[in-house]
């Protein structure tokens, strides 16, 4: 009878949290909605900037394959690109609103001539331009700006250093020391960052 009375309860309270969960959480209409805002998003930003796009899988493989192509992260340097990067890229901020004339406020100071100089003289290069994730419209400043400037061979990733961590790829930082120490059978490893930041781990 106790068994009976317990299993009971159980139930109730997997149904109470169920419905707690529907109530209070998206359900699936609503994230379908979701999706299709952030898919129409993205297929104007598209639309609007003339280039195209590449998947993880397909940047993964180029790099694999050591294809000639430049890779711009246009993410904040300090507080991005200095710690993790997709290997090989280089770094020009670009802003997350639309900037549809150049802003050098908006680039760190840096001006038209030098996106120029980054993206060099060959205006068939293949150029991938990414930022931090689907939603971030950096990568759609870069690469609408590269197209404006007559390249012509110009991809936006954008699932950017998310999807790319996601997927497990390795990622490039600007590490500076590592320093291990034992104390009380308790494995410490330091490592140092540039701006004087550490990481910790702790292994028994």
């Amino acid at each position: 009878m106790k068994k009976m009375l317990g299993n009971l309860v159980i139930g109730i309270l997997i149904i109470g949290l169920a419905t707690f969960a529907h109530a209070f959480g998206k359900n699936k209409f609503e994230e379908e909605l979701e999706k299709e805002q952030g898919a129409v998003k993205l297929v104007r930003e598209v639309q609007r900037g003339g280039y195209d796009l590449v998947s993880t899988e397909e940047l993964k493989k180029m790099t694999d394959e050591g294809k000639d192509i430049l890779v711009i992260d246009t993410m904040p340097y300090e507080d991005s690109y200095k710690k993790e990067h997709i290997p090989g890229a280089k770094q020009f901020l670009f802003p997350i609103p639309e900037m549809l004339t150049w802003e050098i406020k908006e680039t760190n100071g840096k001006t038209i001539e030098d996106f120029k100089v980054l993206l060099g003289h060959d205006t068939e290069k293949k150029i991938v331009i990414y930022c931090g994730f689907v939603k971030c419209t950096r990568s759609h400043n870069g690469a609408a700006w590269a197209k404006k400037l007559g390249y012509k061979n110009v991809l936006r990733y954008p699932g950017g250093i998310f999807a790319w961590k996601g997927a497990k790829y390795p990622v490039q930082g600007r590490r500076i020391g590592t320093r291990t120490s034992w104390t009380a059978g308790i494995r410490i490893v330091m490592t140092a960052l540039p701006d004087t930041c550490s990481l910790l781990s702790i292994k028994v």
